[in-house]
């Protein structure tokens, strides 16, 4: 039987916090750490008090038009959001998690409105000045990550889309990047473009052998 969507639920986090006297309270999110292409994307995003859009979840739990209805109406009732992207020739010079960690603080760095409270899905450490609270599956947990989740991925799916148009051998339109075995056969094939993340291809290297 499929679960209910409890909003309740969903904003328990945030709710709590509120009634702890915190005002501006945020999320942020990643998306595209594991893909072989592109940059990997963050969304920092400060939803009002009031704030009640039903059905914002982990991005991957939705389908492209739910994820783009509800990133509309997320963007629209926000009290300030932001973006950030770390390309994949950084990504390669400091490795994932690092590139992750500085594209979530730009992100957090880059909102209008400092959060009194940044609430962060999973990762720790990072060079914010606000308060934070890490959250295993704070996607799936937090309304505010949730939210963020949701603007990170329709981000980078908009953006890989585009990379399809200059690359389309690598079908960047359906795969995102990620590492399936059309992507990969193509690869194969034509090697490595521009933004293939060159620290996740060894299997390339395996192949040579």
């Amino acid at each position: 039987m499929k679960k209910t969507y409890d909003l309740n639920e969903k904003k328990k986090i945030e709710n709590e916090l509120y009634e702890n006297g915190y005002v501006y309270v945020g999320g942020v999110d990643e998306v595209g750490r594991g893909p072989l292409a592109g940059p990997v994307v963050c969304a920092a995003v400060i939803m009002d008090k009031k704030s009640a859009i039903l059905g914002i979840d982990d991005s991957k739990k939705l389908s492209e038009k739910q994820r783009n209805e509800l990133y509309e109406k997320i963007i629209s009732e926000a009290v300030s959001y932001s973006v950030a992207f770390v390309d994949e020739k950084e990504i390669d010079r400091i490795n994932i998690l690092e590139a992750t960690k500085k594209c979530m603080a730009t992100a957090i760095n880059n909102l209008k409105i400092k959060p009194d409270i940044m609430l962060i899905d999973a990762v720790k450490g990072l060079n914010i000045s606000c308060e934070s609270r890490s959250i295993i599956h704070g996607d799936a947990l937090s309304y505010s990550i949730g939210a963020a989740s949701i603007v990170a991925k329709v981000t980078r799916d908009a953006f890989m889309d585009e990379m399809d148009k200059k690359y389309p051998e690598y079908n960047f339109k359906k795969n995102k990047g990620y590492g399936t075995k059309e992507h990969m056969d193509a690869l194969r094939k034509y090697g490595p473009c521009e933004i293939h993340r060159r620290t996740f291809l060894k299997f390339l290297d395996e192949d040579r052998k």
